[in-house]
């Protein structure tokens, strides 16, 4: 884990997988190695690293991709870990998630620095209720890059400021600031390639994974755990998303559980 940041380090948060769990040229299983990459505060001399809540949340979801990359277990390095589908790859990542909003889970990881008291009730029932505020903002946000995304990529040429300057008008029905090219901003326009849209359509199954399976379990359950982690996590890419889905629900999936987190009622 490098978790802070120093002179010429990446800039944001990200998983890489440094050595996948796949058989070597003599058929013996090697080491699954990963590295998770933060821009978390340091330490100073009169308190330790602080993490903010939306800090928290990052971590959980590189966290999410470190769990991907070192519990699959494949023959083949090609279909090993985070080689899924690219619009399946952010459903682990995002379902990790969940547990930063969850009260018995918070409980467990934080305290006050200095003597280790737990977090008021009220301010806890609030920081989980605090989940669904500007959902709607947040959520016509991704649609944006989602919608640029694919604007971009399917053209020979683009007024890059003109787009977005107008489709952000169209979703969110703001004006963008003058002189500034929200797409210049966007790392995941090369690497993703047309494939940025893959945040929310994972989140639909990283939704329904959870609330089907560990909030209706436990989201500490042993075995709910092993499932998930044999089901979805162990086959990397050997397997369609859709047909690990089916294995860990017991069913198909579908977006109830996505719009009841969105606010929505069905």
């Amino acid at each position: 884990m490098d978790l802070h940041p120093r002179d010429g380090k990446y800039g944001h948060a990200a998983m890489w997988g440094l050595q996948p769990g796949s058989l070597d040229t003599f058929g013996n299983r090697q080491k699954a190695v990963a590295t998770m990459v933060c821009n978390f505060p340091k330490s100073s001399a009169e308190k330790p690293a602080l993490l903010e809540h939306r800090q928290v949340q990052t971590f959980f979801h590189e966290f999410g991709h470190v769990m991907h990359g070192i519990c699959s277990r494949t023959n083949i390095s090609t279909f090993f870990g985070t080689a899924t589908e690219g619009d399946f790859v952010e459903a682990p990542s995002q379902m990790l998630e969940n547990w930063v909003w969850e009260e018995e889970s918070l409980k467990l990881m934080s305290g006050h620095f200095k003597d280790g008291s737990p977090i008021p009730t009220d301010l806890l029932k609030n920081l989980v209720a605090s989940k669904a505020a500007n959902e709607g903002g947040k959520s016509l946000r991704q649609m944006f890059f989602a919608t640029y995304d694919f604007m971009v990529h399917t053209r020979g040429e683009a007024d890059t400021v003109k787009l977005g300057k107008e489709l952000y008008k169209e979703l969110l029905g703001i004006e963008r600031i003058e002189g500034t090219n929200i797409g210049a901003n966007l790392g995941h326009l090369i690497g993703y390639d047309a494939g940025y849209y893959g945040y929310m359509w994972s989140l639909v199954f990283s939704q329904d994974m959870f609330d089907t399976r560990f909030a209706k379990e436990g989201i500490l359950n042993p075995q709910t755990g092993m499932d998930y982690r044999n089901m979805i996590l162990r086959p990397g890419g050997s397997q369609d998303g859709s047909e690990m889905l089916k294995n860990f629900l017991g069913r198909e999936p579908n977006q109830e559980a996505f719009l009841k987190s969105k606010g929505l009622e069905l």
